[in-house]
């Protein structure tokens, strides 16, 4: 004689009545965890931002954020002015560093008019504006925040991804990629917006040459420094009116 629960029927009520109580129980911890992620997504925001302006805690070799201890007092403390450019509006917004990038950047390809924050910082005498920039890698999205003087030349940067190759695509984090921008001139002479190009077959290898508009490529990670090449080239030239209108 089959006892009760060998049925499909009960098989199947037994599934349903699992995937209802591990779905709920999901639910409820991504709902009680969420403001807790809210806030460590918040302050790693503003350890990007200090971090591309030199407000770090690097080692000879690694790149390391301050700590999530005195973010906030350090964002405080060097970044001056929280900027959003409208189109030809130039607003402040002391927290515009909260604002989506990848949502903006969508609804610019929508028609609307996309908000771009910019951060004004001072360090040691010297005036930064940090600008958050986001593109493709080869598997996933990459993102970052480029720190520029009055005149568009890099003074940092940091770049971010999400799912690139470990040990290829991934060493956009790493800080002698980084480094490298330091120095690079984003205008020619007359102007013109450049841009710089991760260059494989990079004639400047040691990277002495700043007006070259070109950094050495990761060897292997062809396609994710092409992504760092358009992100910058087709965010930061959307911030050249700003630094024009510093001239007038």
């Amino acid at each position: 004689m089959s006892k009760k629960t060998d049925g499909n029927v009960y098989t199947v009520l037994f599934a349903v009545g699992m995937v209802v109580v591990v779905g709920s129980l999901l639910a409820f911890f991504a709902s009680s965890l969420k403001p807790n992620i809210d806030e460590n997504k918040r302050i790693e925001k503003q350890q990007n931002i200090l971090y591309a302006m030199g407000v770090n805690e690097n080692t000879e070799t690694t790149a390391e954020f301050v700590s999530t201890s005195i973010a906030e007092q350090e964002f405080t403390k060097y970044i001056t002015k929280q900027l959003v450019i409208e189109g030809d509006n130039v607003s402040e917004d002391e927290n515009a560093y909260l604002i989506d990038v990848k949502k903006e950047k969508d609804k610019a390809k929508k028609g609307g008019i996309r908000r771009l924050p910019l951060f004004v910082g001072e360090k040691d005498g010297k005036k930064f504006y940090v600008a958050p920039i986001r593109g493709k890698g080869l598997w996933d999205a990459i993102w970052g925040y480029v720190a520029l003087d009055e005149n568009m030349v890099i003074q940092g940067a940091y770049f971010d991804h999400k799912g690139e190759t470990p040990g290829l695509g991934a060493n956009i984090k790493q800080r002698y990629f980084m480094d490298d921008f330091i120095g690079e001139h984003l205008l020619t002479e007359s102007g013109e917006f450049k841009g710089v190009r991760v260059a494989k077959g990079n004639n400047d290898p040691k990277n002495e040459d700043k007006t070259d508009y070109e950094v050495d490529a990761i060897a292997g990670a062809t396609i994710t420094g092409d992504g760092v090449s358009a992100m910058i080239k087709s965010d930061l030239q959307l911030y050249v009116p700003y630094f024009k209108s510093l001239k007038k």
